[in-house]
Parts: structure tokens; sequence; C-alpha cells
């Protein structure tokens, strides 16, 4: 497996365009299910989850062409209605072809969920909005397995412990576009992806208001057609950019992105010390030398991020005096901070919050990647440490960040990737090496 390698400190200048958002990517690649006619996609990141839906498309009849960022889909076959598992289990995104499939085809059979170990993210509030759809449900064996003859419309609810289920509002709009009669989505997720995927059902004949509160209104129609749509900016990639040149005291322009959907996030910036310039779709990123101390709060949107929490905490780990961290969407979100600490940060986890006192430095360390936004917060650490340090599995982010180092390095970082058994070997030889031989971190 790959790693990548960081030589720090690094600060950060130029300016770097946003890819399409993964997040609200996938669950539209899902929803092409629905449509009679062929789909086209505009601004679709190369990742590696995207790569992985396609093939769950694929197997579940739809043809699927790329051509630079664009998606051709199709449906070729609609026969199809079981989701391979081993691709469900391993990106928890795959399990947005619930919906479509039973509003479409009446039949779904969908192993449940995996993707980053970050905690449990049960699917009760799916598959309870789907029963009172007019599904019938049944577990077996580690699979839905759901028929409908014909959707009709409920009133639907979607608040969780932790707030709103934003996959099962996806899942749950994509099922009631095509339900009879008339849905409502109580305590729906008002993430800009979910905008997102309700803007493109409406571009296909879809019947929805209330997009973007959290309520939103859905009425049924008897098909879906065909469209062209262009995918939103990613605000977690734009963000976890911002943060990076926050913490490097850069100075970056970030172009592509939307402002509005990261005003938590830069709120927070500035308390950190950074300047926050807008100017259309450019952002522009100053950060001012050792950066103040945060307190962090995640909360489904409009709140910050639990996806660039752990990015965040890195700023944190070399911010003047203590920061507080306190997760609450995803409790367990906190397998980074082992990692962190490797670089010389101190980092207390307490349960769903941790604690964080700012260091004046940090040093370089050999680290390895859990999961997606950890994998990035252990870049942000690098490019700050001094030395040279090593990420391992660094494939973690291909999930979520298209072209992560190129870009990088585009703003002055050194930064690249080697396959993992170059570094072994390295260190297997410098661990024989005479004394007083240079071995390589």
């Amino acid at each position: 497996m790959d790693c990548l390698r960081i030589v720090g400190p690094a600060t950060l200048a130029g300016s770097v365009e946003i890819s399409g958002s993964k997040n609200a990517a996938l669950p539209i690649m899902a929803a092409s299910i629905l449509a009679d006619g062929p789909i086209t996609l505009a601004r679709v990141p190369r990742l590696l989850d995207v790569e992985t839906l396609a093939i769950v498309l694929d197997r579940l009849g739809l043809g699927i062409d790329r051509v630079h960022d664009r998606l051709r889909i199709e449906t070729i076959d609609s026969t199809c209605t079981k989701a391979p598992v081993a691709l469900v289990r391993r990106m928890r995104a795959s399990f947005c072809v619930l919906g479509p499939l039973l509003a479409k085809r009446g039949r779904a059979v969908v192993s449940l969920p995996g993707g980053c170990n970050i905690g449990a993210r049960p699917v009760d509030l799916h598959l309870a909005g789907l029963a009172r759809l007019g599904v019938d449900i049944r577990i077996h064996n580690g699979y839905v397995i759901a028929t409908a003859s014909r959707l009709r419309g409920a009133e639907l609810n979607l608040l969780g412990p932790f707030g709103p289920t934003v996959t099962g509002t996806a899942n749950l709009l994509c099922a009631a576009a095509l339900a009879r009669g008339r849905s409502v989505l109580h305590g729906a997720a008002r993430e800009p992806e979910i905008v997102d995927l309700g803007q493109f059902l409406i571009a296909m004949g879809a019947r929805i208001s209330g997009l973007g509160s959290d309520t939103i209104e859905v009425t049924g129609v008897e098909s879906l057609s065909g469209t062209a749509y262009r995918i939103i900016p990613d605000r977690i990639e734009a963000g976890t950019f911002a943060i990076a040149a926050a913490a490097t005291g850069g100075n970056i322009t970030i172009r592509g992105a939307v402002a509005a959907h990261l005003a938590s996030v830069f709120d927070l910036l500035a308390a950190a010390g950074a300047e926050i310039d807008t100017r259309g779709s450019d952002i522009i990123v100053r950060g001012s030398g050792q950066p103040r101390s945060i307190n962090v709060r995640t909360a489904p949107y409009p709140g910050i991020p639990t996806d660039l929490q752990a990015q965040l905490m890195a700023l944190a780990s070399r911010a003047r005096g203590q920061s507080s961290f306190v997760e609450r969407v995803f409790p367990d979100r906190f397998l980074h901070v082992r990692e962190l600490n490797r670089f010389g940060a101190h980092i207390e986890r307490r349960g769903a919050s941790a604690n964080v006192r700012g260091v004046e430095s940090l040093t370089a360390a050999r680290v390895t990647a859990t999961d997606l936004r950890a994998s990035a917060a252990l870049v942000v650490a690098g490019l700050m440490a001094e030395g040279n340090s090593t990420i391992l599995r660094a494939r973690h982010l291909d999930r979520g960040y298209e072209e992560l180092e190129s870009k990088l390095a585009r703003l002055g970082a050194q930064i690249w990737r080697e396959p993992a058994q170059v570094i072994s070997t390295r260190r297997r030889r410098a661990w024989h090496a005479p004394a007083g031989s240079l071995a390589l971190s």
C-alpha cells in the first residue's frame, strides 16, 4: 500500500481548484437508477469511492462511461436488484442504492453497510422510513431484503440521537420521489449535498419543496426522465485546504468553492487568527503564524462538519493555549488522536471530547492513516512538523481527495507518494547499517 512523504514545515502559497463533491456525487449516482433515460453528470471527482459505486451500479445493470470529469449513466438491465456485498460493506454510501432500487424496481437486496471505522452508524431510520412508505423489510444473514409493489406517501421522521441521518435522508428522498401521494420528511438533513441531490431529482421531474430546511415535502410522480446535471464543489476538500493554509501560516486562494457552505468553519478559522476574504467563487485564506486556540463542537449542517474535526484538531495541536473538541455526530471519531500525538502533540481524549494543549512546534513522525478524514489531519500535521514525515496507508486519502498531493505540491509543499515497500526496504537497510551511518526515517 502507498505511503506519503512530507518534508516540513511548509508555508502554502498559490491557488487551488476544488473538485466536485464526493458526498453529493455518490447519492446522485445512486439516484440515477430512478431515471428512464440517460444521465450526464459533470464535475464528478476521480476518487476510489466513486469508482466503487460505479462498480456497484454496473452490477445493478447500469452502463457507466467516463470522459474527463463527466459520467454518462444509463440503465441497460432493470432486472438486477442485489447489490454486491463486498462493495457495500467496503463503502457506506453504497447503501444509497436501497431507496432508488425499491422505488424503481420494487425489490432490493443490499448488505448492511460498512465504511470508515468511526463508530456505530445504524440504519434504523432508513428502514423505519421505508416501512412507512409501504416496504416489506427483513434482515437475513447481514442483508436487507426489501420488497414493495408501489410505494405510498407518508410522514417520515429522520432525526436520530446524533442529529438527522444524511444517508437516510438521501434514501428516503429518492424513494418518495416515485411514491404515490405526498411524503413529508421531518428532521431531514440540511446539508448542501442533500440539497444538491434534491435539485438533481427536480431536474429529472421530481416535485420537491423545502430543500435546505429540516422539513422536505415530496409529491410523488409516475416517472423521472434523464437529465444533465453539474455536481456542487466539495466543501470538505475546500475546508481542508483552508485549515492547512491557516495551520501553516500560508496564503492561498481556493477557487470554485461555495463560501456559504463553510461559514461556520471560516468563523472558527478567524477565531484562530486567520484572515478569510471571499471574492465571488474565490476564497482567500491567510494564516498568521502560530494559530490561536479554538473550541470545536461538531454538529449537523450548518454547524462545524464532523468531516473536518480531525483536520481542525491538527491545527489546534500547534495553537497557543488549550483547545477543546466535542464530537456530537460520531462520538467515537478520535482514532487520529494517537497518531497526532506521535508528532509531539498533547491531546487527551475523554469519551466524546478531547482537550488539546498546543505546542510551539511539531516534530516529523512515521504515522498510520486510519480513515479518510484522519488521513487528511495527518497531512496537515506533516505540513506543520519539522523534518521528514511518513504517512502509511495513504490510499485512504484517495477515497475522498482528488490528487491531494499534486495540489499541495503546486502550493509549495514538499510531498510525494511512494510504494510502502520502498520505505520498508530502506528501513531494513538502515537497521543493518554500520555505526555512524545515516538512517532514513
